[in-house]
């Protein structure tokens, strides 16, 4: 076996890991994990189709439900464990890993191959995500599947990869919708491959597999366009307001993002997402990136090679990144970014493959510092949150204190939602009612549980709307459970 396999190997070893270790205490699972996983189960034992996805957490807008179709097989395979999608997602983590490698290394070489994927496996904040069942953290493979694809159809002149290209963005788009951030890029190779196939005189069979593309896609996005139409366009509304009122959402003018692309480099992607979590440190291997990419942009100009061309296009891909993320005038996540993940490892890895041979020790010393502090900060040093296990341990001492009598619930937290305390109530089909306001005597039970997430509480005082609509109420019980405080509440006559 050749050496750089070996390496292959041990990398993805690293990288499934770092993903999958004890994953099932590690994995976030709140009220928007629960809802999704409540969505799929429907569709699974009810066959209840899903025409839309997740809601967007800006703009009042719904993605697509390729997410929900992705992680369905998953979700029945573990016994309707939530651990199930996030293992899928896990896995499509290590695919990225061993994606990257291929794309570097036909792009740049051995070094940058092993450099790229090595610093993927290991970035905190990409195993953070890897390990989430969330819909946008399988949008790095896609978005770089997208790319690559439209790169082969114009450098390798393989038009058929074009279905692939069009199956790929439907799943980026409906991961988050900071995927049409990638359209410039996908746009670009696509003029780029048509003057290609003018050349080669093939224009015909181009536009024939162009036009196939853009049909799988349409035909992807389609259950959303039928919601939409059933729900008087909410989301086309949604997305006109969004982008109308631009002093609260984005800006018009790309230029004005301009002086934010360097805080965005050096603090979202050289900190954050490559992993270099100490601000002087950073700012340092920040520079060095963007000093070293435009020395090679200058001394390699005149020279018409597909590394060349791979590497302006890395360049032109994190540039409209930034710009458009720049954009943005609300707060910055770091999955903002899926779309671009895999562009500044593989921009590390290029650099890496140009001053190996010349300029070996200052690139180990810079590779170094980036590998110890990505391994400092891996998520794995931290003790496992538990958060799924809570829930059960929860909704078990409820159904237990319920006496098999049906019962409401009520959930005071500031971050969290009662999705994910719902989902086991339904799964153990325990006999929850959600109170509703126009149907009182057939929804309120005589008996109401509360988790109150934070603390102090007082349950018979809060506003939430599972909890008013109980009337008014007073305490028969109360327990300390899952780090939390359970209280029983009972209808108290005034």
């Amino acid at each position: 076996m050749k050496k750089d396999h070996i390496l292959l190997i041990l990398i993805l070893l690293f990288a499934a890991f770092f993903r999958l270790w004890r994953i099932d205490e590690y994995l976030p699972f709140l009220g928007d994990e629960g809802r999704d996983v409540r969505v799929v189960y429907r569709f699974i034992t009810q066959f209840d189709l899903m025409f839309i996805g997740p809601r967007t957490s800006i703009g009042d807008m719904y993605l697509g439900p390729l997410y929900y179709y992705f992680i369905f097989p998953w979700l029945a395979l573990f016994h309707f464990s939530p651990t199930g999608p996030a293992v899928a997602v896990a896995l499509t983590g290590i695919a990225t890993v061993a994606f990257i490698y291929h794309v570097a290394r036909e792009w740049f070489g051995k070094t940058a191959a092993i450099v790229s994927a090595f610093l993927y496996a290991i970035s905190p904040k990409v195993i953070e995500l890897s390990k989430h069942s969330w819909n946008p953290n399988i949008m790095p493979f896609f978005a770089l599947l997208c790319v690559y694809g439209m790169w082969r159809v114009w450098a390798k002149k393989q038009m058929w990869w074009l279905p692939i290209v069009g199956v790929s963005f439907a799943f980026v788009l409906q991961s988050h919708y900071l995927g049409l951030l990638l359209l410039p890029i996908l746009g670009l190779l696509w003029v780029l491959g048509w003057l290609e196939a003018r050349r080669t005189h093939s224009t015909k069979r181009f536009f024939v597999l162009s036009f196939l593309s853009l049909s799988i896609f349409v035909l992807l996005m389609s259950p959303l366009f039928l919601f939409d139409y059933k729900h008087g366009w909410h989301n086309m509304q949604s997305m006109k307001l969004f982008f109308t009122h631009r002093q609260e959402t984005v800006s018009a003018r790309p230029w004005n993002a301009i002086p934010t692309v360097w805080v965005l480099w050096n603090a979202k992607v050289v900190q954050e997402i490559i992993g270099v979590a100490q601000k002087s440190v950073g700012a340092a291997v920040a520079l060095i990136l963007a000093v070293l990419t435009g020395i090679l942009l200058w001394t390699e100009r005149k020279r018409l090679t597909t590394s060349r061309a791979s590497f302006l296009l890395l360049v032109v891909w994190i540039t409209v990144g930034l710009i458009g993320i720049g954009s943005i005038k609300q707060n910055i996540f770091a999955h903002y970014f899926g779309f671009m993940f895999p562009a500044p490892f593989l921009l590390v890895g290029a650099l890496s493959e140009k001053w190996w041979d010349n300029k070996k020790w200052a690139v180990l010393c810079v590779l170094g510092t980036v590998a110890v502090f990505s391994l400092i900060n891996n998520p794995l040093k931290n003790p496992p949150q538990r958060q799924m296990q809570r829930v059960q341990e929860i909704d078990k001492k409820i159904i237990e204190e319920s006496g098999g009598r049906a019962f409401n619930f009520g959930l005071v937290a500031e971050r969290n939602y009662d999705e994910g305390y719902l989902y086991f109530f339904e799964l153990w089909k325990a006999p929850v009612r959600q109170a509703d306001p126009q149907h009182l005597a057939e929804t309120v039970t005589d008996q109401l549980f509360v988790v109150c997430e934070n603390l102090p509480c007082n349950p018979t005082t809060s506003s939430k709307a599972e909890i008013a609509h109980f009337g008014p109420t007073k305490i028969e019980k109360e327990w300390d459970t899952g780090g939390v405080k359970l209280y029983k509440l009972s209808h108290h006559q005034l």
